[in-house]
């Protein structure tokens, strides 16, 4: 018979920072491509031209506002996870 292996276990911790460094490498290029979004608006089908109004420059900038709250808060959680990391060890349901 086979080997059963045991369960790969992954701390939470560790998990939950790894996902928090990926969503913030990932941020940029999904403000990217949001900050592009009225590009599509307009064009050759329509009377306006790709892009133009008031409403594509409050979309860029709310998009750029809302990035650089989405970076701030995932940056403070990840100075969080990391204090928790190198301090004292806890476990998971808060007892040390």
């Amino acid at each position: 018979m086979a080997e059963r292996r045991a369960p790969l276990y992954l701390a939470r911790r560790s998990y939950r920072r790894r996902r928090l460094t990926d969503a913030l490498r990932l941020l940029p290029v999904l403000m990217g491509v949001l900050w592009l979004l009225p590009l599509l608006w307009g064009g050759p089908g329509t009377e306006n031209p790709t892009g133009e109004g008031s409403r594509a420059v409050i979309h860029v900038f709310a998009i750029w506002g809302l990035g650089i709250i989405a970076a701030i808060i995932i940056s403070r959680a990840l100075v969080v996870g990391e204090h928790d990391v190198d301090g004292e060890e806890t476990r998971d349901d808060g007892r040390t």
